[in-house]
């Protein structure tokens, strides 16, 4: 049973690249890294299909954005402790009105 083989995306580039820059035959570059034909024309045609990410400037990057989830989220709960410090104080209330405590 052979072992399933996860490249970087950085890997799949390089063999993309030498088949389109330096026509080396798929089979071949099958053959060296051990995947199967299909797999190398999906990776091709995602590629192809996204290329133009490459070229696109994007003030917000991937850390950016998540700053600002990590901020919306410190932000819920923040809220979410002050609805459930509000909650107690009532409860705390409605149980010395009862006599409980």
């Amino acid at each position: 049973m052979t072992k399933k083989k996860n490249f970087s995306p950085e890997q799949k580039v390089t063999i993309i690249r030498k088949q389109l820059l330096e026509k080396v035959p798929v089979s071949d570059l099958c053959d060296q890294y051990g995947f199967h034909p299909s797999l190398f024309y999906r990776w091709q045609k995602m590629f192809f299909e996204k290329g133009y990410l490459a070229f696109q400037t994007n003030t917000d990057s991937g850390t950016t954005k998540l700053e600002k989830k990590v901020s919306a989220l410190e932000g819920k709960l923040v809220k979410k402790n002050e609805v459930l410090s509000e909650l107690m104080e009532e409860h705390v209330a409605l149980k010395k009105n009862l006599g409980e405590i």
